[in-house]
Protein backbone atom coordinates (compact mmCIF):
# COMPACT_ATOMS: atom_id res chain seq x y z
CA UNK A 1 0.00 0.00 0.00
CA UNK A 2 1.53 3.60 -0.93
CA UNK A 3 2.20 6.01 1.72
CA UNK A 4 -0.16 9.09 0.53
CA UNK A 5 1.98 12.02 0.03
CA UNK A 6 2.01 14.89 3.15
CA UNK A 7 0.60 18.37 1.17
CA UNK A 8 -0.36 21.62 2.39
CA UNK A 9 -3.64 23.49 2.30
CA UNK A 10 -3.14 24.16 -1.47
CA UNK A 11 -2.13 20.38 -2.08
CA UNK A 12 1.46 21.13 -2.40
CA UNK A 13 4.15 18.85 -0.75
CA UNK A 14 7.27 19.97 1.57
CA UNK A 15 9.80 19.74 -1.17
CA UNK A 16 7.84 22.12 -3.44
CA UNK A 17 9.50 24.91 -0.75
CA UNK A 18 13.02 23.58 -0.78
CA UNK A 19 15.72 25.62 -2.85
CA UNK A 20 19.44 24.31 -3.70
CA UNK A 21 21.69 22.89 -1.64
CA UNK A 22 23.41 25.58 0.22
CA UNK A 23 27.30 26.33 0.33
CA UNK A 24 27.60 28.35 3.21
CA UNK A 25 29.51 27.00 6.46
CA UNK A 26 27.77 23.95 8.08
CA UNK A 27 26.72 25.22 10.89
CA UNK A 28 26.01 28.69 10.16
CA UNK A 29 22.68 30.53 11.31
CA UNK A 30 21.48 31.25 7.98
CA UNK A 31 20.68 27.73 7.14
CA UNK A 32 18.35 27.61 10.32
CA UNK A 33 16.69 30.83 8.87
CA UNK A 34 16.35 29.14 5.89
CA UNK A 35 14.42 26.18 7.39
CA UNK A 36 12.27 28.10 9.14
CA UNK A 37 10.96 30.22 5.86
CA UNK A 38 10.26 26.65 4.10
CA UNK A 39 8.36 25.58 7.34
CA UNK A 40 6.37 28.92 7.45
CA UNK A 41 5.32 29.14 3.92
CA UNK A 42 4.70 25.64 3.90
CA UNK A 43 2.45 26.14 6.21
CA UNK A 44 0.75 28.71 5.70
CA UNK A 45 -0.36 27.31 2.33
CA UNK A 46 1.65 30.29 -0.15
CA UNK A 47 1.68 29.71 -3.36
CA UNK A 48 5.35 29.69 -4.32
CA UNK A 49 4.37 31.30 -7.75
CA UNK A 50 3.32 34.47 -5.67
CA UNK A 51 6.49 34.94 -4.19
CA UNK A 52 9.56 36.98 -5.03
CA UNK A 53 12.72 36.81 -2.83
CA UNK A 54 15.02 39.50 -3.19
CA UNK A 55 18.24 40.48 -1.39
CA UNK A 56 21.38 42.46 -1.64
CA UNK A 57 25.13 41.14 -1.39
CA UNK A 58 26.72 39.01 1.61
CA UNK A 59 26.38 35.37 3.24
CA UNK A 60 22.89 36.20 3.80
CA UNK A 61 22.03 37.33 0.46
CA UNK A 62 22.80 33.90 -0.63
CA UNK A 63 20.08 32.44 1.29
CA UNK A 64 17.48 33.09 -0.96
CA UNK A 65 18.66 30.19 -3.13
CA UNK A 66 18.18 27.99 -0.12
CA UNK A 67 14.23 28.02 0.07
CA UNK A 68 11.47 28.21 -2.75
CA UNK A 69 13.70 27.46 -6.08
CA UNK A 70 10.36 27.65 -8.06
CA UNK A 71 9.74 31.45 -7.18
CA UNK A 72 10.76 34.91 -8.67
CA UNK A 73 14.23 36.03 -7.37
CA UNK A 74 16.16 39.23 -7.53
CA UNK A 75 19.59 39.09 -5.92
CA UNK A 76 20.22 43.48 -6.33
CA UNK A 77 23.63 44.88 -5.60
CA UNK A 78 24.86 46.02 -2.33
CA UNK A 79 22.37 47.36 0.15
CA UNK A 80 20.21 48.11 -2.82
CA UNK A 81 17.48 45.64 -2.01
CA UNK A 82 14.52 48.22 -0.92
CA UNK A 83 14.26 50.09 -3.68
CA UNK A 84 14.60 46.78 -6.22
CA UNK A 85 11.74 45.32 -3.56
CA UNK A 86 9.85 48.91 -4.04
CA UNK A 87 9.60 48.90 -7.45
CA UNK A 88 9.13 45.18 -7.75
CA UNK A 89 5.55 45.91 -5.86
CA UNK A 90 4.60 48.90 -7.84
CA UNK A 91 4.77 46.64 -10.71
CA UNK A 92 2.90 43.91 -9.41
CA UNK A 93 0.68 44.53 -5.94
CA UNK A 94 -0.15 40.86 -6.09
CA UNK A 95 3.05 39.37 -5.48
CA UNK A 96 4.18 38.26 -2.14
CA UNK A 97 7.95 39.96 -1.02
CA UNK A 98 10.25 38.71 1.40
CA UNK A 99 13.41 40.41 1.67
CA UNK A 100 16.36 38.67 3.20
CA UNK A 101 19.58 41.08 3.93
CA UNK A 102 22.12 41.11 6.54
CA UNK A 103 23.87 43.51 8.82
CA UNK A 104 26.17 45.03 6.83
CA UNK A 105 24.03 44.99 4.26
CA UNK A 106 21.16 46.72 5.68
CA UNK A 107 22.86 48.66 8.76
CA UNK A 108 26.48 49.82 6.63
CA UNK A 109 25.83 50.60 2.88
CA UNK A 110 22.39 49.75 2.90
CA UNK A 111 21.41 51.91 6.06
CA UNK A 112 19.62 55.26 3.52
CA UNK A 113 17.99 52.73 1.48
CA UNK A 114 16.25 51.15 4.72
CA UNK A 115 15.51 53.61 6.51
CA UNK A 116 13.12 54.90 3.54
CA UNK A 117 11.93 51.46 3.35
CA UNK A 118 10.44 51.08 6.71
CA UNK A 119 9.02 54.70 6.37
CA UNK A 120 7.17 53.26 3.61
CA UNK A 121 5.77 50.83 5.10
CA UNK A 122 5.31 48.82 2.18
CA UNK A 123 4.17 45.58 2.38
CA UNK A 124 6.90 43.21 3.05
CA UNK A 125 8.90 40.80 5.04
CA UNK A 126 12.30 42.03 5.45
CA UNK A 127 14.53 39.53 7.45
CA UNK A 128 18.31 40.68 8.21
CA UNK A 129 20.23 37.25 9.25
CA UNK A 130 22.06 39.00 11.92
CA UNK A 131 26.05 37.98 13.01
CA UNK A 132 27.56 40.97 13.81
CA UNK A 133 30.47 40.62 11.29
CA UNK A 134 31.38 40.73 7.63
CA UNK A 135 31.41 37.04 6.80
CA UNK A 136 32.78 37.33 3.25
CA UNK A 137 35.46 39.94 4.04
CA UNK A 138 36.74 37.84 6.75
CA UNK A 139 35.02 38.70 9.85
CA UNK A 140 35.44 42.60 10.39
CA UNK A 141 33.13 44.18 13.00
CA UNK A 142 29.28 44.94 11.28
CA UNK A 143 27.59 48.13 12.39
CA UNK A 144 25.60 46.23 15.02
CA UNK A 145 28.75 44.82 16.47
CA UNK A 146 27.93 45.64 20.50
CA UNK A 147 30.44 47.74 22.00
CA UNK A 148 33.08 46.04 23.77
CA UNK A 149 32.74 42.82 21.71
CA UNK A 150 35.96 41.25 20.37
CA UNK A 151 37.17 39.83 16.80
CA UNK A 152 39.18 35.70 17.19
CA UNK A 153 41.93 38.73 16.77
CA UNK A 154 41.10 40.10 19.88
CA UNK A 155 40.61 43.45 18.98
CA UNK A 156 37.99 44.98 20.54
CA UNK A 157 34.92 46.91 19.13
CA UNK A 158 34.73 50.75 20.64
CA UNK A 159 31.78 51.80 18.64
CA UNK A 160 27.56 51.48 19.90
CA UNK A 161 25.94 49.34 17.44
CA UNK A 162 22.99 50.78 15.75
CA UNK A 163 20.09 48.65 16.70
CA UNK A 164 17.85 48.26 13.74
CA UNK A 165 14.94 47.09 15.98
CA UNK A 166 14.56 50.31 17.69
CA UNK A 167 15.55 52.07 14.24
CA UNK A 168 12.10 50.32 12.35
CA UNK A 169 10.20 51.16 15.03
CA UNK A 170 11.01 54.70 15.08
CA UNK A 171 10.89 55.17 11.22
CA UNK A 172 7.67 53.63 11.25
CA UNK A 173 7.10 49.99 10.69
CA UNK A 174 4.31 48.08 11.40
CA UNK A 175 5.53 44.54 12.87
CA UNK A 176 8.98 44.49 13.76
CA UNK A 177 10.28 41.41 15.72
CA UNK A 178 13.48 40.02 16.96
CA UNK A 179 14.64 36.20 16.96
CA UNK A 180 17.48 33.97 17.64
CA UNK A 181 18.13 31.27 14.60
CA UNK A 182 18.30 28.47 17.20
CA UNK A 183 14.58 29.04 18.51
CA UNK A 184 12.75 27.12 15.88
CA UNK A 185 9.57 27.94 17.66
CA UNK A 186 9.78 31.57 18.45
CA UNK A 187 11.42 31.96 14.73
CA UNK A 188 8.35 30.08 13.08
CA UNK A 189 5.66 31.64 14.91
CA UNK A 190 7.07 34.95 14.26
CA UNK A 191 7.67 34.04 9.99
CA UNK A 192 3.98 33.02 10.21
CA UNK A 193 2.73 36.22 11.80
CA UNK A 194 4.73 38.24 9.34
CA UNK A 195 3.49 36.55 6.07
CA UNK A 196 -0.02 37.43 7.97
CA UNK A 197 1.22 41.22 8.35
CA UNK A 198 -0.05 43.32 5.38
CA UNK A 199 2.81 46.19 5.86
CA UNK A 200 6.63 45.92 6.67
CA UNK A 201 7.24 43.30 8.97
CA UNK A 202 11.06 43.48 10.03
CA UNK A 203 12.70 40.80 11.62
CA UNK A 204 16.41 40.82 13.05
CA UNK A 205 17.24 37.39 13.93
CA UNK A 206 20.77 36.75 16.06
CA UNK A 207 22.28 34.36 13.41
CA UNK A 208 26.03 33.22 14.51
CA UNK A 209 28.71 32.78 11.78
CA UNK A 210 30.77 29.71 12.96
CA UNK A 211 33.67 30.84 11.23
CA UNK A 212 34.22 34.11 12.03
CA UNK A 213 32.18 34.88 15.20
CA UNK A 214 31.84 32.23 17.31
CA UNK A 215 34.08 32.71 19.97
CA UNK A 216 34.80 33.85 23.66
CA UNK A 217 33.84 37.60 23.49
CA UNK A 218 31.62 37.56 20.81
CA UNK A 219 28.10 38.97 21.89
CA UNK A 220 27.14 37.05 18.48
CA UNK A 221 28.14 33.39 19.23
CA UNK A 222 25.62 30.82 19.99
CA UNK A 223 26.70 30.42 23.39
CA UNK A 224 26.44 34.03 24.53
CA UNK A 225 23.05 34.31 22.18
CA UNK A 226 21.50 31.14 24.35
CA UNK A 227 22.68 33.11 28.03
CA UNK A 228 21.49 36.57 27.22
CA UNK A 229 17.93 36.05 25.74
CA UNK A 230 15.26 38.14 27.43
CA UNK A 231 12.01 37.01 25.31
CA UNK A 232 9.22 39.41 26.22
CA UNK A 233 6.85 36.68 25.68
CA UNK A 234 6.04 33.74 24.71
CA UNK A 235 3.99 33.19 21.39
CA UNK A 236 1.57 31.41 19.50
CA UNK A 237 0.17 31.49 16.03
CA UNK A 238 -3.24 30.04 14.34
CA UNK A 239 -3.79 30.80 10.90
CA UNK A 240 -7.04 31.94 9.55
CA UNK A 241 -7.86 28.68 8.14
CA UNK A 242 -7.53 26.55 11.59
CA UNK A 243 -9.63 26.74 14.68
CA UNK A 244 -7.72 25.94 17.39
CA UNK A 245 -8.35 27.12 20.83
CA UNK A 246 -4.94 28.35 22.91
CA UNK A 247 -4.61 27.09 26.35
CA UNK A 248 -3.27 29.78 28.42
CA UNK A 249 -4.61 30.89 31.82
CA UNK A 250 -7.24 33.87 32.16
CA UNK A 251 -5.89 37.57 31.86
CA UNK A 252 -2.22 36.42 31.02
CA UNK A 253 -2.25 36.18 27.11
CA UNK A 254 -2.85 39.07 24.65
CA UNK A 255 -4.49 38.30 21.49
CA UNK A 256 -3.06 40.32 18.25
CA UNK A 257 -5.33 39.93 14.84
CA UNK A 258 -3.28 40.07 11.65
CA UNK A 259 -4.77 41.81 8.22
CA UNK A 260 -5.75 38.18 7.17
CA UNK A 261 -7.52 37.23 9.82
CA UNK A 262 -4.81 35.23 11.84
CA UNK A 263 -4.05 35.11 16.02
CA UNK A 264 -1.14 35.64 17.28
CA UNK A 265 -1.15 34.84 20.79
CA UNK A 266 1.00 36.39 23.49
CA UNK A 267 1.58 34.95 26.72
CA UNK A 268 3.42 37.62 28.29
CA UNK A 269 6.17 36.96 30.42
CA UNK A 270 6.06 40.71 31.92
CA UNK A 271 2.37 42.28 32.18
CA UNK A 272 3.77 45.92 32.01
CA UNK A 273 4.69 45.23 28.81
CA UNK A 274 2.68 46.56 25.46
CA UNK A 275 3.81 45.53 22.08
CA UNK A 276 1.20 48.07 20.77
CA UNK A 277 3.09 50.92 22.90
CA UNK A 278 5.79 52.55 20.71
CA UNK A 279 7.42 54.74 23.51
CA UNK A 280 7.04 51.78 25.64
CA UNK A 281 8.89 49.38 23.02
CA UNK A 282 11.37 51.75 22.47
CA UNK A 283 12.42 51.95 26.12
CA UNK A 284 12.07 48.54 26.64
CA UNK A 285 14.48 47.78 24.25
CA UNK A 286 17.11 50.09 25.69
CA UNK A 287 16.64 48.74 28.98
CA UNK A 288 17.08 45.42 27.89
CA UNK A 289 20.49 46.25 25.69
CA UNK A 290 22.18 48.15 29.11
CA UNK A 291 21.65 44.57 30.86
CA UNK A 292 23.97 43.14 27.74
CA UNK A 293 20.97 40.72 26.90
CA UNK A 294 18.41 40.47 23.68
CA UNK A 295 15.06 41.00 23.67
CA UNK A 296 13.25 38.52 21.45
CA UNK A 297 9.47 38.33 20.65
CA UNK A 298 7.08 40.52 18.94
CA UNK A 299 8.33 44.04 19.67
CA UNK A 300 6.74 46.23 17.91
CA UNK A 301 3.00 46.32 16.18
CA UNK A 302 0.94 48.57 14.55
CA UNK A 303 -2.28 46.84 12.87
CA UNK A 304 -4.17 49.71 11.75
CA UNK A 305 -1.93 51.57 9.14
CA UNK A 306 -2.53 51.36 5.31
CA UNK A 307 0.64 49.92 3.42
CA UNK A 308 2.53 51.99 1.19
CA UNK A 309 0.39 50.32 -2.22
CA UNK A 310 -2.43 51.07 -0.24
CA UNK A 311 -1.57 54.74 -0.02
CA UNK A 312 -1.25 55.44 -3.41
CA UNK A 313 -4.75 54.07 -3.95
CA UNK A 314 -3.35 51.77 -6.78
CA UNK A 315 -5.61 49.85 -9.13
CA UNK A 316 -6.44 46.34 -8.61
CA UNK A 317 -4.87 45.30 -11.71
CA UNK A 318 -0.74 44.65 -11.51
CA UNK A 319 0.65 48.00 -13.31
CA UNK A 320 3.14 45.81 -15.34
CA UNK A 321 0.33 44.04 -16.83
CA UNK A 322 -1.42 46.96 -18.09
CA UNK A 323 -0.90 47.66 -22.05
CA UNK A 324 0.33 50.51 -23.50
CA UNK A 325 -3.25 52.40 -24.43
CA UNK A 326 -3.85 52.15 -20.83
CA UNK A 327 -0.66 53.95 -19.02
CA UNK A 328 0.47 56.38 -21.68
CA UNK A 329 -1.36 59.70 -22.79
CA UNK A 330 -2.99 60.38 -25.43
CA UNK A 331 -2.40 63.05 -28.07
CA UNK A 332 -5.57 64.77 -26.82
CA UNK A 333 -4.63 64.57 -23.05
CA UNK A 334 -0.96 66.11 -24.10
CA UNK A 335 -2.46 68.91 -26.37
CA UNK A 336 -4.71 69.71 -23.38
CA UNK A 337 -1.25 69.72 -20.85
CA UNK A 338 -0.06 72.43 -23.27
CA UNK A 339 -2.61 74.74 -23.69
CA UNK A 340 -2.93 75.05 -19.96
CA UNK A 341 0.93 75.76 -19.78
CA UNK A 342 0.70 78.50 -22.84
Amino acid sequence: MTTPLKVNRIGLEPQIYKGSKTTLCAGCGHNAISERIIDAFYEMGVDPRRVIKLSGIGCSSKSPAYFMGGSHGFNAVHGRMPSVATGALLANKKLIAIGVSGDGDTSAIGIGQFVHLMRRNLPIVYIIEDNGCYGLTKGQFSPTADLGSTLKTGVVNDLPPIDTCALAIELGATFVARSFSGDKKQLLALLKAALAHRGTAMLDVISPCVTFNDHEGSTKSYAYAKDHDDPLEELSFVPFFEDISVDYEPGSTQEVTMHDGSKLYLKKLDEVFDPTDKIAALSRLREIARRGEFATGLIYFEPDRDDFLAQLNLIDEPLASLPPSRVRPGQEALDEIMDSLR
